[in-house]
């Protein structure tokens, strides 16, 4: 057996044994295993993404009094599924009832129906649903609207922008992408527009820096290109709901650069730019 598929099956064996509601990201699981560090945990992550047994996804939910924010959620099968069974589930998960519709609707159900005792039959054996178990991470808090400002003044100032310094650490990140001081001022406008779509410039890191080839001829060239084919979509604003009601909308990250979309838009758990490598 390769060293590979000894540590995909390794991480595979102990995440499903994973709780519902535990922590699912990169460094939890480093944290939590002695065995493997955040590099290896992270590979087979991918690796069990594109063999079917995971999705990560993103879940808008709401809160008491209108208030919106993220949650990431990795979703588990122990069998491997095909893309088509799970477009259908995460389809059928997004038109589900949030948790709070769900016991609002049961509380209902509940006072409605006669009051007589049910006997249940036990099984004598547990039950065994092939329905993926839920993976709850920690909410994370929606990224406010960044004002971003690109003007050639700003930068001669000495006060760059957000979306300049980011490209400017680029090189630092992997040496393969170092960009000269002109090339991060003819592409600061393609990354602000990154910025003005709600992402930081981790996101932005991650992006651009995830899955690089061997070696990159022009860093310049193929940063461009990743700004232009990557560009996350932009949030619709969320209607004004009245205090209680639950908002729900989840899309699918990529699991090798985590790049969100609809889930038909990922082919294996990959977006296309991740699927088609850029050449270098």
């Amino acid at each position: 057996m390769r060293v590979a598929d000894q540590r995909q099956d390794l991480i595979a064996g102990y995440v499903d044994a994973l709780p519902d509601g535990a922590a699912m990201d990169i460094k939890s699981l480093a944290r939590s295993q002695p065995l493997y560090g955040q590099m290896a945990v992270g590979s087979a992550l991918r690796a069990l993404g594109v063999a079917g047994h995971l999705r990560h996804v993103r879940c808008l939910s709401g809160e008491n009094g209108g208030q919106v924010r993220w949650v990431t959620r990795t979703f588990w099968s122990r069998t491997a599924r095909d893309n088509e069974w799970w477009n259908a589930f995460l389809t059928a998960e997004e038109r589900r009832p949030a948790p709070q519709e769900a016991a609002e609707a049961t509380e209902a159900a509940a006072t409605s129906a006669p009051e007589a005792p049910v006997s249940l039959p036990v099984p004598a054996q547990p039950l065994v649903t092939t329905v993926p178990q839920q993976r709850t991470a920690e909410p994370e808090p929606v990224p406010e609207p960044v004002s971003v400002s690109v003007s050639v003044s700003q930068a001669t100032e000495g006060r760059p922008s957000p979306a300049f310094r980011a490209l400017a650490r680029l090189g630092r990140t992997d040496s393969r992408l170092a960009l000269s001081a002109a090339d991060c001022a003819a592409l600061e406008q393609m990354a602000a527009e990154w910025f003005a779509r709600g992402v930081d410039a981790d996101y932005l890191t991650h992006a651009l820096t995830a899955g690089l080839p061997t070696s990159v001829d022009s860093p310049f060239g193929f940063v461009r290109r990743r700004l232009r084919d990557k560009l996350p979509p932009r949030l619709p604003a969320a209607a004004p709901v009245a205090p209680g009601t639950p908002v729900r909308r989840l899309m699918v990250e990529c699991t090798e650069c985590g790049a969100p979309g609809r889930p038909e838009a990922f082919r294996d758990g990959l977006c296309r730019p991740c699927r088609e490598p850029d050449p270098a």
